[in-house]
């Protein structure tokens, strides 16, 4: 039993769909397979857009339009046939999609955001699923709503692991004797029906719950990089890859925002010691990264960027010490309006951390505590990452920066600066 995880750019296009099928029928008859696929190419970046314009009360039109256009081009190159049943499928995702929109009211972010947003898998899964019957891959496609239950967290739904791991292990393996299964990634539901998304990127945590839930003997995220490693190769330059790594170390490089894996999703694959794999869909012969239960030395660096940042610092107004009870106000502000510390740092009369630069949440968090505390912040800011740092690693990333905010452990240096010109390194 494996599974296999494919990301928005490995179904970006027809060509690419047709990758897919051939990476599928290079796994051997004997395997039982479940494939969990991203909403395809920027489809999540088109929806936030006409969601966030149906929430404004502006005219959404062009953008739906647009989008509607880029999957039925793909559909087209990969169904000849104009009455093939994935154009009714098609179909009845965009129907949705514009009743939805259509009443879209402009308070209740969150909650709306999830029953929108959530369509992009249900297209993208549906293509694969039609395309691959379509060249004699059988495979039954699979709606995961109905085997990963959440809470209401919108858009961070908090998995409900018992019923879905009873749902699962009850269920899935027959349907998997029968044939592969073609499921979604980043999106669950709740008791009560509601559609849930489990955070941006989510669909890398998808395929772990599964493959947690059915002791998996391995699960491979399909991306366009060779494999983990040290840094974006979009960003930066000189990147080497990983062979393997340990989980603990693969668990950290993802809390510190390493763009290639989900932060959530090692950690359950850890639990039941399932290896996972990190290869190339575009040279899926190629051996990739194995994330496991290994022992290694002191690994090279590795750099990791987050971009728009903010940096907020608190002071007391009287100018005391900034006691335990203050920290407790501002960390239980914190997690009300779900900002994820970054960094943090605490002197005699301030505390500062940096946060994704997320205006509504940043202002209501600020609001909060205005009462309270003097609030600095400045934005848009880099947070960089050194894992595993050397002198060499130090000079080459901070020459010419200015830093308004460090820190260092025995194999962690972080620092908050102003975005410069001469990025990438």
């Amino acid at each position: 039993m494996i599974v296999y995880k494919f990301g928005g750019a490995s179904v970006k296009n027809a060509e690419a769909f047709r990758n897919v099928l051939h990476i599928l029928t290079t796994v051997p008859t004997t395997e039982k397979i479940l494939v969990v696929v991203s909403a395809m190419g920027k489809t999540t970046n088109a929806l936030e857009k006409v969601f966030g314009q149906a929430f404004r009360q502006e005219d959404y039109s062009h953008a739906l339009q647009e989008m509607r256009h880029y999957h039925q081009e793909i559909a087209q190159e990969l169904f000849p046939a104009t009455d093939h049943p994935a154009y009714a499928s098609l179909q009845n995702q965009f129907t949705y999609l514009e009743d939805a929109l259509q009443t879209v009211q402009p308070h209740d972010f969150d909650r709306q955001y999830d029953q929108i947003i959530s369509v992009g898998e249900l297209l993208s899964s549906l293509l694969l699923h039609h395309y691959l019957g379509s060249r004699g891959f059988q495979n039954q496609w699979l709606d995961c709503r109905e085997y990963l239950r959440t809470d209401a967290t919108w858009r961070e739904g908090r998995l409900d692991w018992d019923w879905t791991e009873q749902q699962i292990q009850q269920h899935l393996p027959a349907v998997l004797q029968e044939s592969p299964i073609i499921t979604q990634g980043f999106i669950g539901r709740t008791a009560q029906g509601a559609t849930t998304t489990l955070g941006r990127e989510g669909s890398d945590f998808s395929a772990a719950i599964f493959a947690y839930c059915l002791q998996a003997e391995s699960l491979t995220i399909w991306k366009d990089v060779p494999g983990l490693l040290n840094a974006d190769p979009k960003l930066f330059r000189d990147t080497i890859r990983y062979e393997e790594i340990a989980y603990q170390e693969a668990i950290e490089m993802a809390y510190y925002g390493a763009s290639v894996i989900h932060p959530k999703t090692v950690q359950p694959l850890a639990q039941r010691c399932i290896p996972l794999y990190v290869k190339s869909f575009l040279h899926p012969d190629q051996p990739g990264t194995v994330i496991w239960n290994c022992q290694h030395d002191r690994i090279a660096p590795s750099f990791i960027l987050k971009q728009h940042q903010c940096l907020l610092s608190f002071h007391t107004k009287d100018f005391g010490f900034i006691s335990e009870q203050h920290l407790s106000s501002i960390f239980q502000a914190l997690s009300k309006h779900r900002l994820k510390i970054n960094l943090m740092q605490n002197s005699a009369i301030s505390f500062s951390t940096c946060v994704d630069a997320d205006e509504a949440r940043v202002e209501a968090l600020k609001a909060e505590l205005a009462q309270e505390f003097v609030i600095l912040y400045n934005q848009p800011l880099h947070l960089f990452t050194i894992k595993n740092y050397d002198q060499a690693s130090l000079e080459k990333l901070t020459s010419g920066k200015e830093i308004l905010l460090e820190q260092r452990s025995r194999q962690t240096f972080q620092f908050v600066c102003r975005p410069t010109q001469d990025f990438p390194h």
